[in-house]
């Protein structure tokens, strides 16, 4: 009974700016403990085990979009991982059409595992009692069944979805529907029934029964991801599925597509597992605030803070002190280039936020000041009129690309490490307070051979000074000028 984990890693994350940008959502986040969200998703079912012994597990498989690709395959290096595939979207299609490059990922070599199906946005406290869920899981897919798994509701809320569940069947309930965020009346009714979970959007089931079940209800979406998994093809450590065959794929949810039509099947076997495990799909700051842990006046503290009669607030520290005085229920959230401040009961409103940032073409919608790339990072420190200084730090055994610039010239002062340097001609390495001058129009390259990252501090000079002044003549990470 193999058991492949599937990580959906889709989602932008923009209700929790600034701490979550479009480079760098928050599934790349450690909002919740040391881990980012993302790993703690793959970590999560270590030791899965049912009662008759461990339950082997398979690499995760990812799916996600190409601007998060090197994010992934860093995180999952961190904790000592790899993926059975990263496989990356062209465009957004929903949760069912993921679901499907997964399942046919899972199925190439003609094996037939069981998926379990996670966002990788989503909190979970208490892993026992999910492994134990899990396990529970699939005992019942192992024999054909469908299963999603529902979390106990605590509190009347109306922005999740629930499952209502049917005839009890061990510790798991038939299935008998989906039903939509409720307003506050009904979800009160649904609490008090005891009848109603909350949807997770967790499920776990056959890779094959889910390809079956979707030639059955949407054969489109299906002939759209084998056109498009058909002619993908692998780069470094991704599986490209070819854009056109995708961008033809209907967009739906593994609910609407599947579930709710199988569930009403007369001959229907979709089960619900109900899930008592501190769940949180971390959503916006005031769930954000729930997940958190809280001292005794209720705030939910991170970084460098300092309270005084101050109660109910999520503070979050990025880069300074933070002070906090005679302040009730706000979420303040300070990052190097941004500061949030807001009501916590409206909190949901930072999409206004981002929404102007967009508009205006401001960076602080996508990135944070210290840029993540697969090489490294950078951070810009200071600029002015025709110059631009940047600290840069390059991972071991990691190089940027061969390019050169048409606008500006670059000095490298190395702090820490040693560079190897290519300039024109030249190949050379640095140590530490030793620098060098890149003029314009010059190729060059710069690389860490060394074990320790590499610091440096870049000053740029030039009539402008625009990261898209790049052309790339070698890249091992096979990036065009415009790529990430």
């Amino acid at each position: 009974m193999l058991l492949q984990p599937v990580i959906l890693s889709g989602g932008a994350g923009t209700r929790l700016w600034p701490l979550s940008r479009e480079a760098q959502p928050k599934q790349f986040l450690p909002l919740v403990g040391n881990e980012s969200l993302l790993q703690a998703t793959v970590a999560r079912l270590d030791g899965l085990a049912s009662p008759s012994g461990a339950i082997p597990l398979a690499d995760p498989i990812v799916v996600c979009n190409e601007q998060h690709r090197f994010l992934v395959v860093d995180q999952l290096a961190e904790q000592g991982r790899r993926a059975a595939a990263v496989i990356l979207e062209p465009v957004g299609r929903n949760t069912a059409p993921a679901l499907t490059l997964a399942a046919l990922a899972a199925t190439a070599g003609g094996a037939d595992p069981l998926l379990v199906v996670m966002p990788a946005d989503h909190a979970i406290s208490d892993g026992h009692a999910f492994r134990a869920a899990v396990a529970q899981g699939a005992a019942l897919a192992a024999a054909d069944a469908v299963v999603t798994f529902g979390v106990v509701p605590d509190s009347p809320a109306t922005g999740y979805g629930y499952l209502r569940k049917g005839v009890a069947d061990g510790g798991a309930f038939r299935l008998a529907g989906f039903v939509e965020k409720p307003d506050q009346e009904t979800a009160r009714g649904y609490l008090a029934s005891g009848e109603f979970l909350w949807n997770s959007g967790i499920f776990l089931l056959r890779a094959g029964r889910w390809l079956a079940l979707l030639e059955r209800f949407q054969p489109e979406i299906l002939a759209a991801c084998r056109a498009a998994f058909a002619g993908g093809r692998h780069d470094l450590d991704f599986l490209r599925v070819d854009a056109e065959a995708f961008r033809a794929c209907p967009s739906d949810s593994i609910d609407y597509a599947v579930m709710e039509p199988y569930a009403a099947a007369p001959e229907s076997r979709a089960f619900v597992v109900p899930l008592d495990v501190g769940w949180s799909d971390v959503g916006a700051w005031a769930t954000l605030w729930a997940a958190s842990a809280h001292d005794a006046a209720g705030n939910a503290v991170h970084g460098d803070v300092f309270t005084h009669d101050a109660t109910g607030n999520l503070i979050n520290a990025q880069h300074r002190m933070v002070a906090a005085v005679g302040v009730r229920d706000l979420v303040v959230v300070e990052t190097a280039d941004a500061v949030l401040v807001a009501d916590k009961a409206q909190a949901q409103d930072v999409k206004a936020v981002t929404e102007f940032l967009k508009l205006a073409g401001r960076s602080e919608s996508r990135h944070h000041r210290c840029v993540h790339r697969p090489w490294g990072t950078y951070e810009p420190v200071d600029s002015g009129d025709r110059f631009q200084v940047k600290r840069i730090t390059v991972k071991p055994g990691a190089s940027l690309s061969l390019q050169m610039h048409h606008h500006r010239a670059e000095h490298w002062i190395v702090v820490r490490g040693t560079a190897r340097v290519t300039r024109g001609e030249e190949v050379f390495l640095l140590a530490e307070n030793e620098s060098t001058y890149i003029p314009i129009g010059v190729s060059h390259r710069l690389e860490n051979p060394g074990v320790i990252p590499l610091e440096l501090v870049e000053v740029q000079s030039g009539a402008y000074l625009g990261e898209d002044d790049i052309v790339r003549f070698e890249d091992r990470y096979r990036r065009d000028s415009q790529d990430c």
